[in-house]
């Protein structure tokens, strides 16, 4: 289980590296652009042949590009050129500078119900996974239940992944947004009911990694909102459950909490999540 950190590539790709290496993460996710931004700069080939050296150079072995914030491929079907674009582009980045896949989020129904939308995005992910790099995952997020927003329950991410029928489509699971959807993943008992049911409607085959977030909201609330690890509604205990459960164990974490002093994820968090994998070890 190695235990990373979404970190920032400002000033430069390899920057990210030297970040988590400041803070002992043994993975990372990054962006590849503005995740607030429709436009994606491809690196430069210097820039790329650095990250890959000091990446070799330290203890990471994975890394994920999350994508950007504005990709719907739920909503007006006017407007998804966009996010297939979008989705294209960092799947060849992350080809590029050997990155395990992209993250996203699926977007918003904006009310017309998920059954009204499933066709349409399997459509979209059908048509990236096809114009992408051929050993790149594309990973859907779970999301926490706000408003119209699609993947907060594990029978929606089930049946977009049966719609697909893709090998290269996986699932990143979110702990925060798992509690907040109203799978109580804060005790051994939870944490195993939800990986039977992840087991059900998805297949465990098909999770790859997990962002490890505690939360600010409580059970069911619906609500994205990402605390520190053992200072939200999870709890330690909670991530005791969830770093032994076997499903659990072989996969990346990937901290995106809001840090001790406000600046994102932190040695404090990640060594945090050490000592439990530690105790586990024993």
């Amino acid at each position: 289980m190695e235990i990373g950190a979404h970190v920032s590539t400002s000033g430069g790709l390899s920057k990210s590296i030297d970040r988590a290496n400041e803070i002992g993460a043994e993975a990372i996710q990054i962006f590849a652009s503005s995740p607030r931004s429709w436009n994606i700069k491809h690196p430069s080939i210097d820039e790329i042949i650095l990250f890959k050296k000091k990446k070799e150079q330290s203890d990471i072995n994975t890394c994920f590009i999350h994508g950007s914030y504005l990709v719907n491929i739920c909503g007006d079907p006017n407007q998804l050129d966009k996010s297939m674009e979008s989705l294209k582009t960092t799947m060849q980045i992350a080809a590029q500078i050997g990155s395990n896949g992209v993250i996203f989020h699926c977007g918003s129904h904006k009310g017309k119900g998920f059954d009204s939308i499933l066709r349409q995005a399997a459509n979209c992910i059908t048509e990236v996974l096809n114009d992408s790099p051929s050993h790149i995952n594309l990973c859907l997020e779970n999301s926490a239940g706000m408003g119209s927003h699609v993947g907060s329950s594990f029978k929606e991410l089930g049946a977009l992944v049966k719609a697909v029928e893709h090998p290269n489509l996986k699932i990143c699971l979110d702990t925060e947004h798992c509690y907040a959807a109203g799978y109580d993943i804060s005790n051994e008992y939870g944490m195993k009911t939800t990986m039977d049911m992840f087991e059900e409607h998805i297949g465990l085959h098909k999770l790859v990694v997990l962002h490890a977030n505690d939360s600010k909201v409580t059970l069911g609330a619906g609500i994205d909102r990402h605390e520190n690890i053992g200072e939200g509604h999870i709890g330690i205990s909670g991530f005791n459950a969830i770093m032994s459960s076997n499903s659990i164990k072989s996969l990346p974490l990937l901290l995106e909490v809001p840090g001790f002093h406000g600046n994102g994820p932190d040695k404090k968090n990640i060594d945090i999540l050490k000592t439990i994998r530690n105790a586990n070890k024993l």
